[in-house]
């Protein structure tokens, strides 16, 4: 019996309590707090009821304020029209479960039925399938996680238990004033017809409700829907680095720095490069160029690097991949001119037969001249690969929009060959054809970019990068 009893403690620890304290305390796989400087997220629970509702939609659109409903299946069956009025209302309706009744006493077959079930009601009510979920009390399983599909789980920053009437209109007023601050996802109820609440509760919210809404507008607040809270806090995030993301970049320009200095790279230009290059010995496989001369191993080269610390601006200031491939690429654009004139000045100029590099940004390379090729495989291709992601990864923007999600970024790193003398075409044009040139370029980059936006992908580093 002892046995038996701590095998279901053991069960119902990684089954219930588990998730929910991970869930309830680091936010793991929910929302439950914006990041934003003037929005706040009203969310209300367990409606629609006949009663109640109909006056919170009058109080919301007298403040032009939206909101989100998490409603009960089982109490908006009944109640269509007012489905249909908070849609139109331009209200987001979640899903509270068909019965409010907790996940932790149901099968996860059975919590997705009620989700379902549900989620059927408001679609035959309103037309649209719903995408926000919040379990009642807020009390997830561990198969809510994997299980739920394209459902945002949703909680709350701030809770009142307005659903008691016996704590009157004042003392939740008082409350909820504590509460009135951007980014808050508030949790109110405009039913009372559930377990453990008074039927009578919700005419209490509603009066602390308009005071709360006075105060909002008067401090210049914003009342949304709850998609718009979580879409504006993961731009946010998209925007702020963290801590440990500048330490790496800071930690990886010194490194640039130095690697600079022991390899004597040259900058082009003499501020704000786009190229550090250097005349080297080329050590790789035999390649063909395209005017049918051959590159061979011990052949000079000029090797090109990117300057990491315009890609780090670069990529500060971009919202994707894609955008940051094209400043680099028109970046390139300029300055070829620039690094023509620097080769044709080295004692070398004569021996060197190509400008080489490795990058990941190859598509519409070749519009400038570039021959691209894919790295032969070795150890070489494979470090430059695990290079390369790791910097796409620091330096880049996370993408949420769902496309990018369900798309894999394929880190292949191609090899970069010019010519010597189509480099050489660059320094003999004049500064009015470079700009024609330029712009023409640009345009046929940016088109080619366009379709393939996930091939874009910092460079930099030991990796012998170009462009």
């Amino acid at each position: 019996m002892e046995n038996l009893l701590l095998w279901a403690l053991y069960f119902l620890s990684f089954y219930a309590f588990l998730p929910a304290f991970i869930s309830r305390t680091f936010g793991f796989r929910v929302f439950k707090k914006g990041r934003v400087e003037r929005e706040i997220a009203l969310t209300f629970d367990d409606g629609p009821d006949p009663e109640y509702t109909p006056k919170l939609l009058d109080l919301l659109a007298k403040y032009n304020a939206k909101a989100t409903f998490f409603v009960v299946g089982s109490h908006a069956e009944s109640q269509s029209e007012l489905l249909r009025r908070m849609q139109e209302d331009g209200h987001i309706i979640g899903i509270h479960n068909y019965v409010h009744k907790s996940n932790w006493f149901m099968r996860p077959k059975t919590v997705r039925k009620q989700i379902e079930q549900t989620c059927d009601v408001i679609r035959e009510a309103t037309g649209v399938r719903s995408n926000y979920y919040r379990p009642p009390w807020g009390i997830v399983n561990v198969f809510d996680f994997a299980r739920l599909g394209h459902y945002q789980i949703v909680l709350w920053s701030a809770i009142f238990g307005d659903w008691n009437a016996k704590l009157g209109a004042k003392k939740l007023q008082a409350r909820m004033m504590k509460k009135l601050r951007p980014g808050e996802v508030v949790l109110l109820h405009d039913c009372g017809r559930t377990p453990g609440a008074d039927v009578d509760a919700p005419a209490n919210m509603l009066i602390a409700l308009e005071a709360y809404l006075q105060e909002g507008v008067k401090r210049g607040y914003s009342f949304v829907g709850i998609d718009t809270l979580v879409k504006l806090t993961e731009e946010a995030k998209s925007q702020k680095q963290s801590w440990m993301k500048k330490s790496l970049i800071f930690l990886w320009l010194q490194y640039e720095k130095a690697f600079h200095l022991v390899f004597r790279l040259k900058q082009v230009g003499e501020s704000n490069p786009a190229f550090h290059y250097r005349i080297t010995t080329y050590g790789g496989q035999t390649v063909q160029l395209k005017d049918a001369a051959r590159l061979v191993k011990g052949d000079k080269i000029v090797e090109l690097h990117f300057d990491n610390r315009m890609l780090s601006s670069l990529a500060a200031a971009s919202k994707s991949p894609l955008a940051t491939g094209i400043k680099m690429l028109r970046e390139v654009e300029h300055a070829l001119p620039v690094l023509a004139e620097s080769v044709k000045a080295e004692p070398q100029f004569s021996e060197v037969r190509a400008v080489y590099g490795v990058t990941m940004i190859h598509r519409g390379a070749d519009r400038l001249g570039f021959q691209t090729m894919k790295l032969p495989d070795g150890w070489f291709a494979r470090s430059t690969r695990i290079y390369l992601r790791v910097l796409m990864r620091v330096l880049t923007k996370k993408q949420t929009n769902v496309r990018a999600k369900e798309r894999r970024v394929s880190i292949d790193p191609h090899m970069l060959l010019m010519p010597v003398e189509r480099l050489m075409g660059y320094a003999s044009k004049s500064t009015a054809i470079v700009q024609e040139d330029t712009i023409r370029m640009t345009d046929a980059v940016h088109r080619t970019l366009q379709t393939t936006a996930d091939d874009t992908a910092p460079m930099g580093g030991n990796t012998t990068t170009a462009i």
